[in-house]
């Protein structure tokens, strides 16, 4: 559920000759590496794994010849496991399919790199670049800044060229040392196994830099959050973007794909914001849109249109962090698109000017992400009653976790002074 890598190990030779198996748990498993014990519907029965053999690629990395596989899970009758993430991804883009539809989606990631340390109550700082500077300003969109990273920045072109992951824009963002990269539209399937070899690439190739990486949504105090920003539209069968009508202009789909970002996010925000410190990200509404507007051109919304022509006419959901699931993340926004397509609903009207000061229209709280998800018929009926329950369970025992840590601010500050 964390989008983090689990499987198995096995020399080349082994590989096709007898059923691999996992046990279904690893899907009840925390952040932390614990399992939800109260979550009725966990057995911890064997899955069998089933490989895509269209996602066999070299692992660039390793010294020996390594491949890597995706792997489907299914029980022994047959029936996918419907609580895996790619499962629930899948099972969306099914009603999709159903209605003749293929949405189209291209991600864009943010990241830090980081200086290694091993003390967590330690600040996170930037690393040295090649010239032995370590950043400690903004420098968005500097082409100098980015050549202090460029040895580890080759390299990762490299590793992801080796791997089929089709990157294409690379720039600084706002924070130190903090880069986005954007990747080639596509399957939903298809990129969100790549923004999942991704992360993995990403965080190897830095430590070949005697750097770290983070996708932590907010890994530095003061300085701006990381976004994983997710353009969609939707074709039908003869390739026709269903957002623009046969005059070029938007489509009732289109409105419907937008009212229902509008109407349903709330309630599947716990994919957009997992964790309690992925809440952090929205204290600074300069780098993180706090609302669900929508505008042509408007990075202050959190629903941007980019201007574009009839045939690429899209929607930009703004609201992601970076530490989302990739396949959990773009299931609940083309969920909450397609709901609002199938039921007609429109958006409010777009937004003229900035729209920072507008009031905040997210769950401030993880608690409160959770208890929308939980009760949200809607998302149940996009992403299945099994998943909606292990997922919150899950998210309770890792709230509940971090409940019972002491922070240093609260020792510093209340300790002697309440």
């Amino acid at each position: 559920m964390a989008g983090s890598a689990r499987g198995k190990v096995l020399p080349a030779d082994k590989f096709g000759s007898g059923q691999l198996k996992m046990p279904e748990g690893i899907f009840a498993q925390t952040i932390s590496g614990d399992y939800v014990t109260d979550e009725k519907n966990v057995e911890d029965r064997d899955m069998l794994l089933v490989p895509d053999s269209t996602t066999l690629r070299p692992v660039p990395w390793v010294a020996e010849p390594t491949a890597s596989v995706f792997l489907d899970c299914y029980r022994s009758d047959g029936s996918p496991v419907d609580t895996s993430p790619r499962a629930v991804l899948r099972s969306v883009l099914g009603k999709y399919e159903a209605q003749g539809w293929v949405p189209v989606v291209a991600p864009e990631v943010e990241f830090y790199l980081l200086n290694p340390h091993s003390d967590p109550n330690a600040e996170a700082e930037p690393p040295q670049g090649r010239l032995g500077r370590t950043e400690g300003m903004r420098q968005p969109y500097s082409i100098d800044t980015m050549n202090d990273f460029e040895p580890f920045i080759n390299v990762l072109y490299k590793y992801c060229e080796d791997q089929g992951i089709h990157i294409d824009t690379l720039s600084q963002e706002l924070g130190p040392a903090q880069f986005e990269i954007n990747f080639l539209h596509g399957n939903p399937i298809e990129l969100a196994d790549q923004v999942f070899l991704f992360k993995r690439t990403v965080r190897e190739a830095a430590i070949e830099h005697e750097m770290h990486a983070t996708f932590l949504a907010k890994p530095m105090t003061e300085e701006a959050g990381s976004a994983l920003h997710i353009h969609q539209s939707v074709i039908d069968k003869n390739g026709d973007n269903i957002f623009s009508t046969g005059k070029g202009e938007p489509s009732d789909h289109f409105q419907g794909f937008l009212g229902g970002l509008q109407t349903y996010m709330p309630q599947a925000m716990l994919m957009f914001a997992p964790y309690v410190n992925s809440y952090r990200r929205f204290l600074n509404p300069w780098s993180s849109p706090v609302n669900l507007s929508w505008a042509v051109d408007n990075r202050t919304v959190g629903l941007r249109v980019p201007e574009s022509g009839p045939e690429n006419r899209r929607v930009e959901n703004r609201l992601a962090g970076s530490d989302v699931n990739p396949y959990l993340v773009i299931a609940a926004t083309l969920g909450c698109g397609y709901l609002g397509m199938m039921e007609g609903l429109k958006p409010s009207d777009p937004v003229e000017g900035g729209a920072y000061g507008e009031e905040f229209s997210l769950h401030r709280h993880i608690y409160n992400a959770t208890e929308a998800l939980r009760e949200s018929n809607a998302m149940r009926s996009m992403l299945g009653d099994g998943f909606v329950d292990l997922y919150c369970a899950l998210k309770d025992d890792e709230y509940k976790e971090f409940q019972e840590i002491i922070t240093p601010w609260e020792r510093e500050i209340l300790m002697f002074n309440v």
